[in-house]
């Protein structure tokens, strides 16, 4: 299927539906002879998969990544990575009534239209369980860019109209991560668990909001006017399931603002007092830490009656049924910090390469 490859020089192409037999990938363009801890792929995979808290789906999946080839005794061969994460606990009959029936603000229809077909078993493809081979390539790429001291951190900001305002350092990775919401403020997170469980009694869902910091990139990365590295990220997030919105340092905010708030003023050693352009100037990394948000919608399916047509564009009423997030916000961060990885991983070497 057109658009199930990602990357440049670092690529990779994804397969699979939610319940079909697995889903997995291809990941191309990693280095030679480079050492791979399976331990802190596990680790990423375990981040994102479901039924980790009682405020996410409790689909039981233990997300346990095959490695088909690419890799011997431990290290890349520079050659395509191929790997498969084998689907384990899919409840089809869940998702009956949508055989004919279209979810309101779901793929459903867009699916059916495009193709005259589609699986409607957990929304096949359009699923996020796609996102299972994002995070292993992203995994990958993210142990690459360690050697290079390049830092990916990112942490639920918003839950609703709850919103963190602190000034994020990587010290508090560890507190964002010992929070299931995983937000950097322990008492910010009592809130917004509590959020998640009362939308989700009441058969409705959320969105929210992720940020993003990646430290450690040198200046120079990115390629003008089309290619720009801030597009590519842009590109990378908007690709995620649910994901409606990206901006990068002061983003929207800019607007009410004037030159000379806006603009950060250079140090004698080539970095900026401010950051609001979120460590991108023109599509190019300038050395400060690139900063980002991206916007999540509250998930489609809903436990309640919701108006709605069947394949036949008749009038019909649906109550969806299945096992979902009421808010999908905490499980994405380790999403989006495998498809930055991907990006600055592919911007890095396309860098050494014609640079």
């Amino acid at each position: 299927m057109a658009g199930s490859t990602f990357g440049n020089l670092v690529r990779l192409s994804t397969f699979g539906e939610s319940h079909g037999k697995a889903v997995g990938g291809i990941l191309e363009g990693i280095p030679a002879g480079f050492s791979i801890d399976f331990e802190e792929i596990q680790k990423e995979l375990d981040r994102r998969r479901p039924g980790q808290s009682a405020i996410v789906t409790q689909r039981k999946e233990s997300d346990r990544v095959q490695f088909l080839s690419g890799i011997f005794e431990g290290k890349t061969l520079g050659t395509p990575i191929g790997f498969l994460v084998e689907n384990e606990d899919q409840k089809s009959a869940d998702y009956n009534e949508l055989e004919k029936a279209f979810r309101p603000s779901h793929a459903d229809f867009t699916y059916q239209q495009k193709y005259g077909i589609r699986d409607h078993r957990g929304g096949g493809r359009s699923s996020a369980r796609e996102t299972v081979s994002r995070v292993v390539g992203g995994a990958i790429a993210k142990q690459v860019l360690a050697q290079q001291e390049i830092r990916i951190d990112a942490f639920v900001d918003q839950i609703g109209s709850l919103q963190w305002l602190g000034e994020w350092n990587s010290g508090l990775k560890e507190v964002s991560e010992s929070t299931i919401v995983r937000v950097p403020s322990l008492e910010l997170a009592e809130q917004m668990e509590a959020l998640i469980r009362e939308v989700r009694k009441e058969g409705d869902t959320i969105g929210g909001s992720i940020r993003c910091v990646i430290d450690g990139v040198p200046a120079g990365l990115g390629e003008p006017v089309f290619d720009k590295l801030h597009a590519e990220l842009g590109k990378a997030m908007l690709s995620i399931n649910a994901v409606k919105g990206f901006e990068i340092g002061s983003g929207f905010s800019s607007v009410a603002m004037r030159g000379s708030e806006h603009n950060d003023l250079f140090t004698t050693d080539g970095k900026t007092k401010t950051n609001h352009s979120g460590g991108i100037q023109g599509g190019i990394s300038n050395g400060m830490p690139i900063d980002f948000r991206v916007a999540f919608k509250p998930v489609a399916t809903i436990m309640r009656p919701q108006d709605t047509i069947n394949e036949s564009f008749e009038a019909v009423s649906l109550i969806a049924k299945g096992r979902h997030d009421p808010c999908v916000v905490p499980r994405a961060v380790p999403i989006v910090e495998s498809m930055a990885a991907l990006v600055i991983l592919d911007y890095l070497l396309i860098q050494k390469a014609y640079h």
